[in-house]
């Protein structure tokens, strides 16, 4: 079981960064591949970013290639989603989420333990 919490989430104004936090409790954290997704109103959960448990390998959707950056560090146990250039369709729920190596990435139901997610609100 990992247990993960989120944190950093917030308002901005277009154009503005933020970034968030996600925190495991446990110390096998660094054996799990992690990603983040976001969930806006209406609509269905969204692929954002994803590394490797070793922080080698990186994915981004199309949407936010260039403005995010995902990174780690297993000795504090937290992944970091670095938000800039942020636009009001930016605005969602998001989620972190641990997997172990081997599934795929891109896709939800890959992922075996998940956050609570934390609201980021981009205003124009």
């Amino acid at each position: 079981q990992v247990h993960l919490v989120e944190s950093g989430g917030g308002l901005v104004q277009a154009g503005g960064s933020l970034r968030l936090s996600c925190t495991a409790s446990e110390r096998t954290f660094s054996t799990y591949n992690m990603g983040w997704f976001r969930q806006a109103p209406g609509k269905e959960r969204e692929f954002v970013t994803s590394i490797t448990y070793t922080g080698s390998v990186t994915l981004y959707a199309d949407s936010v290639k260039g403005r995010f950056a995902i990174s780690r560090d297993n000795a504090k146990n937290t992944v970091y989603l670095q938000m800039n250039s942020l636009k009001p369709e930016d605005t969602a729920v998001y989620y972190c989420a641990a997997r172990r190596p081997g599934s795929a990435a891109r896709i939800a139901g890959s992922y075996d333990y998940w956050g609570q997610g934390t609201q980021v609100t981009v205003s124009s």
